[in-house]
């Protein structure tokens, strides 16, 4: 992955243009709302304005190469944990907060990092990266005893464990995606379309929505929401095969499933924790969208997934 190699790529290319005119008809779509049905959009433009910041800043790491994207994700899985870690009250405790951060770099390390002896084809060493949470969770299991610890030890354990498989190491995946040979199709493709999940649900959710999906979890989502962005989700692999060509009709259903199945479903588990603790947004750190981790959940659930998807047709070279 290199600039070079971008702009060479036909897959980049499209979704570069398929971006940028996405963007450039929300916009002008807002701007004649506004001005010329004079419709009161303020918060709508504020979520606008945060997709003009956020989406270059990841397009544009993909552009520059597979370091910048590894270690983009990786700050991205930082401040997701953090955001969690001040929720739900462990970021008082440095000792197991500075081992998931640990944790969570060691993970980037192993996703830049090739084998020593050269076993794996591709770059990334890909068996460190799977045995790395066995590490983690040794080093977080530790802290108790080399503190002399008991009380309150056994939340705080659970919450870094937690922290660390489901932000650290679970969203790490996308990262590692960037070692494979179809990149730019792989990674696009999940970022393209976890969004177009998130926005079939929204809308026909509005349009159609009766039932409750899970009423005590998210009262806003029901199950016209959640049908109908699994059948757009199951459509778009078909319409974006370019991403991948070497997959058959097999891994498109797949692909359609882990999207809208998973993507749903990682929304839903980090509303659970919001819901325990009595928050709306895990973070404020995007205008519109609420906190890093509010805007990366459905990847935490398909990335992985996918990731492994690949690797058991393909392999990830």
């Amino acid at each position: 992955m290199t600039p070079r190699e971008a702009l060479r790529s036909e897959v980049f290319l499209i979704y570069f243009w398929v971006v940028v005119s996405l963007l450039t008809v929300g916009g002008a779509a807002l701007a004649f709302l506004t001005l010329g049905l004079k419709k009161d959009l303020k918060s709508v433009w504020v979520t606008y304005r945060s997709w003009l910041l956020m989406t270059p800043l990841i397009v544009g790491c993909i552009f520059i190469g597979r370091e910048a994207t590894i270690i983009g994700l990786t700050l991205l899985g930082l401040m997701g944990f953090k955001e969690f870690a001040r929720a739900t009250g462990l970021y008082q405790d440095w000792w197991m907060t500075g081992a998931v951060y640990a944790g969570i770099a060691a993970v980037c390390v192993t996703s830049l990092v090739s084998h020593p002896s050269g076993e794996d084809p591709a770059p990334g060493w890909y068996g460190l990266f799977m045995a790395v949470p066995v590490y983690v969770i040794a080093l977080i299991l530790l802290i108790p005893i080399l503190r002399n610890r008991t009380e309150h030890q056994l939340q705080a354990v659970s919450l870094a464990i937690v922290g660390f498989i489901y932000i650290g190491w679970m969203f790490a995946h996308l990262g590692f995606l960037a070692n494979t040979t179809h990149h730019y199709g792989y990674l696009l493709y999940l970022l393209f379309a976890v969004e177009v999940n998130d926005v079939a649900a929204f809308t026909f959710g509005k349009l159609l929505g009766r039932h409750p999906l899970r009423s005590r979890i998210s009262p806003k989502k029901t199950w016209e929401g959640a049908i109908g962005a699994l059948c757009v989700s199951l459509v778009l692999p078909w319409v974006l095969h370019f991403s991948f060509p070497h997959f058959g009709p097999k891994q498109l259903l797949f692909t359609g499933l882990i999207v809208g199945v998973g993507g749903q479903l990682g929304d839903l588990s980090i509303s659970v924790i919001k819901r325990d603790i009595g928050i709306k947004d895990m973070g404020a750190t995007i205008p519109g969208h609420g906190g890093i981790l509010d805007r990366i959940d459905s990847l935490v659930y398909t990335a992985p997934l996918f990731m492994h998807m690949v690797d058991y047709y393909y392999g990830l070279n």
